[in-house]
């Protein structure tokens, strides 16, 4: 049986044949390829009218804990834009794009100019000042350990400022490999790019009135919403759901949850809520649901604004209650 490495290398071999003849139909759009929903989501919008981004990551399953099947590394060879958070975040597809051996094609978002990023966290319980209530923190858009600092958090799409950044980003790299159609492009992405910023002040006004409730999450994935709209989470289960915490983590999290008044303690869906249940055991705290990456939703040209509505209705549902 082949391997995955000898997958790609074949398809590859083959698509260059393929394209070493007269160049493809003008009415043929980039095929484009995203590895996630979110990120599928923006690419959908910005092509609207013009074609269908695909996704690499069926639904349901999380960059986290996912590993490549001989189909997708057809599906990587086979497409004309790649279109990817970063290593930090799905780190089972750094390998094969560099198998792939197409310069060009894979475009590393984390990288692009003008994004707010912020260094990830620690895991365990967050002292005051260091939780993201209220505070947000712009690092450029370099995502490597400069000055011996962390490495940037990859969940990037949940602060809608750089989910505009990103929008724009995707139309100009589209526009790059098909001039045509470029106008069209620019287009699609400023109407998306108004319709976030309408999001934007919607989820304003709606996480205001849960902005002052401490809560606990899995794991550490939603600085970029928390410090957008003033949030105040307390801590974290763990850094990634692949990594499992300590019985001692659990117990000081635990403490927090009751000296700092912890409303809800939040889980995710495909890890084991056993967690969540013994933080929250012999207390009044709720367990709630989040999902950061969408993993049942349909990556339409409007997944990510249901993206991120699902998410402030579950942390409004959650901690408006718990109040």
């Amino acid at each position: 049986m082949r391997t995955l490495r000898q997958v790609l290398r074949a398809t590859a071999a083959a698509l260059a044949l393929l394209t070493a003849g007269p160049p493809a139909s003008a009415a043929e759009p980039p095929r484009v390829l995203a590895s996630i929903s979110p990120i599928a989501s923006l690419a959908a919008a910005v092509m609207r009218g013009v074609g269908e981004p695909a996704v690499l990551l069926p639904r349901g399953a999380s960059p986290h804990a996912y590993s490549m099947r001989p189909s997708d590394a057809r599906a990587l060879a086979s497409a004309d834009l790649v279109l990817w958070v970063g290593e930090s975040l799905e780190a089972f597809l750094e390998e094969p794009l560099q198998t792939l051996g197409r310069p060009g094609v894979a475009v590393e978002l984390i990288d692009t100019e003008g994004l707010t990023l912020h260094e990830t966290r620690s895991g365990g319980v967050w002292e005051a000042g260091d939780d993201g209530h209220g505070h947000g923190h712009a690092h450029g858009h370099s995502h490597g350990h400069a000055d011996g600092g962390s490495a940037a958090d990859a969940h990037i799409w949940l602060d809608p400022g750089n989910a505009i950044v990103l929008t724009r980003r995707i139309a100009a790299e589209l526009a790059a490999r098909d001039p045509a159609r470029a106008d069209r492009y620019r287009t699609n992405a400023e109407t998306a790019v108004a319709a976030i910023e309408a999001l934007d002040r919607e989820l304003e006004q709606t996480l205001a009135a849960v902005a002052d409730r401490p809560y606990v999450v899995f794991h550490d994935a939603y600085q970029y919403l928390e410090q957008r709209y003033g949030l105040f989470p307390i801590g974290a289960v763990t850094i990634g759901p692949e990594r499992a915490a300590g019985a001692q983590r659990v117990r000081e999290l635990r403490e927090a949850v009751v000296s700092r008044g912890a409303t809800c303690v939040f889980r995710e869906p495909g890890f084991s809520p056993k967690l969540l249940d013994a933080l929250a055991a012999d207390t009044k705290v709720k367990v709630g649901v989040l999902d950061p990456e969408g993993l049942d939703i349909a990556p339409g040209p409007d997944g990510y604004g249901e993206l991120m509505r699902r998410l402030a209705a579950a942390l409004t549902g959650c901690l408006a209650a718990g109040g």
